[in-house]
């Protein structure tokens, strides 16, 4: 997109006198930053009002991408890319003398997602905008995120993340389409006229929800999708009777308890009120999108509501939206009069479920009386849905108490959120192949077995425009300047890169590139956290959630096995490495705490150990998040997705060092099996068990990790250092992970997770890199051909299926009129 340099001079110019008071020259970086986004936004607000008018001219399908996450990452650079207007705007910035790096930098990230599932929504968006298909967002506006992340002493604090502090100047507020969601009271029956009953909420107390649209904009084209965040809002905010008594508590409580609900991602759930938080959460959103849908369906079809499954889909990312299931059934059963039959059949052609994951925690379970008091309509709507399911299960199996025990909806006391997505949906997609494959015969079998023609794999993408056009500019540039642009909507394209890993000057320039990102993540961290690191090292590099099945675990315990060769031969002949972690943990979840803390604690060690002449550093780069990501993945030479096989479903991180030249050290789990396809068993590094080994280990129940404890002097010697006084003199501070790792911790397997298993493959692998890097050529190839071959992790091809596959989504082309 072209534009009048000198006009949008004058518009910034403008904006930054309107809105902070200030001259460009006097005006801190956050006025600067405002004034640009508000000017970016007058050229992104024409093609949005433009799109939505078309969607309403066309009547075209849309699908409503439901989740609890949108990690979007900052919106500034991400649109100003998209409308292709990069070049231009910071010659214009220039101009004017000031540091656009600087404007981008004081934009915070959105606290709207933690890990792979709130950017797998943010990169879907992206796709959708840019492959012209209709689309929503819908998800919560949370005020604090999930917490932003301090390491005190090592360990992990958590303070709010207060990313509304100056204003949300991308969130457009729309009262207009506000709508009630009810908690709580009681449900009775009136007859209808037909002799028929009505199911009627009464005594409720009701939330008002209101939503918020952020444009996503698509990349070189006119098509502005919306991302709708629904806040909460009191119905009486402020109670003047009770203000002029002196009760000033009780004037405001209403509007307290209406912003707990949007204040926090994953409220920590250990006690009744945080699940409860959770649960209300979940309905609240879903409720309000569904309300809002049906309303503006009914505008415009009237009550003709088996053409819903013809204009609407709703995507349900993961089990926290499957309560859709039931809410829809509700809005056209008891407020529109549909039959049940006939609003069932609607329902399960409008939903499609995707799991993410086979952890268990993860496929929610709500307990009964907690779900029936908090939403007793919904909750008899799930009973009637049960009722039916099992009355065909016995149909199908006979009397089968075990069986139909365990494929339920309720059940033990509990409703089970994921077998209402599956029973109340057309499609159940996995994230990989692996994925879905194990979903199928063994995590989900029995509804497989019922439901085969539903189940599906879609495996995940990332979008490059993001990943590689915003966060590596000069690696970006570098391919444009070999292949053309055309890898911007078509990463295949990438695959003209393959014989340029056999040009020598290719390669150099390519490398250079890596070694200029890793002196800016050198300097990142020197200003940061006043830490050195040798940008002439391997910068080994693993940033993802912390959870014991991603084995952040086994890396540190590796590190320590380094530590303790170089400490008995300093002079070891190995490569200098430089080992980076970025994890946040579940507030409440004590072990990844503790594994955080003591990435940290031996950071303390090795770092300050002149002894080991600096070959290895550890650092911990708190509060991790999207643009230090940006910072992060285009710098890394080894990407560590060292899950234990079968647990991981895909992960996306994988393919965001893949795209950027990273080689990945990898079980074959998730992704990284069609990953190793991609590229070539001799560009990846795979080590340790495989998915069916670990299955098949936990079925048998004979494995005892004091064996290896017992027979491995390198093992015993780095488990010993837990509980020696070597990293704490509290001896018994690390001692939960050296009994979880042999003994089992609060009821969990020893060694649940097979660290210690693996250990010695992954320190094989390890090794190999270490040998391989010291030749440049070979390794120069590897990464080249790692990026080369990362075409088909693109979200635009994930969302291709999708579209195609599973929501009958057409393309709706975007004319802006003529002025």
């Amino acid at each position: 997109m072209h534009i009048d340099k000198e006009a949008f001079k004058a518009k910034l110019i403008a904006n930054v006198r309107i809105l902070s008071r200030q001259s460009v020259e006097t005006a801190t970086q956050e006025q600067l930053y405002e004034a640009l986004a508000f000017t970016i936004r007058d050229y992104v607000t024409s093609k949005w009002l433009e799109t939505h008018e078309t969607y309403d001219r066309t009547g075209c399908k849309i699908v409503c991408y439901l989740s609890m996450e949108f990690l979007m990452g900052r919106f500034l650079g991400n649109a100003i890319m998209n409308m292709t207007m990069f070049d231009e705007i910071k010659e214009v910035i220039d101009e004017m003398g000031i540091d656009y790096n600087l404007i981008e930098d004081a934009e915070r990230d959105p606290g709207l997602g933690n890990g792979g599932l709130g950017r797998l929504a943010a990169c879907f968006l992206d796709s959708l905008s840019t492959l012209e298909l209709p689309a929503y967002g819908c998800g919560i506006r949370y005020h604090y995120g999930i917490f932003e992340q301090k390491i005190v002493d090592g360990a992990q604090m958590e303070l709010p993340d207060d990313w509304l502090h100056n204003g949300d100047v991308w969130g457009v507020r729309r009262r207009e389409y506000a709508v009630e969601v009810k908690f709580y009271g009681n449900v009775v029956r009136e007859m209808k006229d037909n002799g028929e009953y009505r199911y009627v909420h009464e005594n409720y107390q009701s939330i008002i929800a209101v939503p918020y649209d952020y444009p996503v904009v698509g990349y070189n084209n006119n098509t502005v999708n919306t991302l709708r965040l629904w806040d909460a809002e009191a119905k009486n905010m402020f109670d003047l009777e009770k203000f002029n008594s002196g009760d000033f508590q009780k004037a405001v409580e209403e509007q307290n308890l209406a912003k707990a609900l949007t204040d926090v991602l994953y409220p920590a759930d250990e006690h009744y009120a945080g699940k409860e938080l959770r649960l209300r959460q979940q309905y609240f959103f879903v409720s309000a999108t569904l309300q809002r849908v049906i309303t503006k369906f009914k505008m415009k079809f009237g009550n003709n509501f088996a053409l819903l499954p013809e204009k609407y889909a709703f995507q349900l990312n993961d089990t926290h939206p499957s309560i859709a299931v039931a809410e829809l059934m509700r809005i056209l059963v008891d407020e529109n009069d549909v039959a049940w039959d006939e609003a069932w059949e609607i329902t399960k052609k409008c939903c499609a479920y995707t799991n993410h994951t086979i952890m268990s925690e993860a496929l929610e379970k709500w307990p009964y009386d907690l779900f029936s008091r908090l939403l007793p309509r919904i909750f008899m709507i799930v009973e009637e849905i049960n009722k039916r399911f099992c009355n065909m299960l016995i149909e199908k199996y006979g009397h089968d108490a075990e069986k139909i025990r365990r494929m339920a909806i309720i059940a033990d006391g509990q409703i089970r959120m994921a077998w209402l997505a599956i029973v109340g949906s057309h499609s159940v997609n996995g994230v990989a192949a692996l994925h879905t494959e194990i979903l199928k015969n063994q995590e989900l079998k029995d509804f497989y077995e019922i439901y085969p023609e539903r189940f599906n794999n879609k495996t995940n993408g990332i979008t490059q425009r993001r990943w590689l056009g915003h966060a590596n500019q000069k690696l970006a540039k570098l391919i444009t300047k070999e292949i053309g642009d055309g890898w911007y909507t078509d990463l295949d394209e990438l695959h003209k890169l393959e014989p340029l890993a056999n040009k020598k000057k290719f390669r150099e320039a390519f490398m250079d590139i890596k070694r200029e990102n890793k002196v800016e993540l050198a300097q990142y961290f020197k200003e940061t956290m006043d830490i050195d690191i040798d940008p002439d090292s391997i910068f080994d590099i693993q940033v993802k959630r912390l959870h014991e099945y991603k084995r952040q675990l086994l890396n540190v315990l590796h590190i320590m096995h380094l530590y303790n060769q170089l400490k008995e031969d300093p002079n070891m002949d190995m490569v200098p490495r430089t080992f980076i972690f970025g994890a946040k943990s579940a507030a409440g979840y004590k072990m990844a705490k503790l594994i955080i803390k003591l990435i940290n604690k031996v950071a303390d060690l090795v770092n300050n150990d002149p002894s080991i002449n600096g070959k290895i550093k550890v650092v911990f780069a708190a509060n991790y998040r999207v643009s230090l990501a940006e910072k992060l993945i285009p710098a890394a030479d080894i990407s560590e997705q060292i899950s234990t096989a079968s647990k991981e479903a895909s992960g996306t991180g994988n393919m965001k060092f893949m795209l950027n030249g990273a080689v990945t050290m990898g079980t074959l789990d998730g992704a990284n099996v069609e990953i190793m396809e991609e590229v070539g068993e001799d560009n990846i590094f795979i080590f340790g068990m495989k998915a069916d080994e670990v299955i098949d280990q936990y079925a048998r129940n004979d494995y005892n990790p004091w064996d290896i404890y017992n027979m491995d002097p390198d093992i015993q010697a780095v488990l010993n250092m837990l509980i020696n006084g070597t990293l704490d003199s509290n001896t018994e501070t690390f001692k939960p992970i050296f009994e979880s790792l042999l003994n089992g911790y609060n009821g969990s397997r020893a060694d649940e997770y097979f660290v210690l298993k693996d250990f010695n493959a992954y320190a094989k692998a390890q090794a190999k890199v270490d040998a391989v890097y010291k030749d440049k050529d070979k390794w120069a190839k590897m990464a080249i051909m790692n990026t080369a071959c990362s075409g088909k992790f693109s979200s635009d091809r994930t969302i291709k299926e999708y579209a195609e596959e599973i929501w009958g989504l057409k393309p709706v082309h975007v004319e802006m009129k003529k002025k």
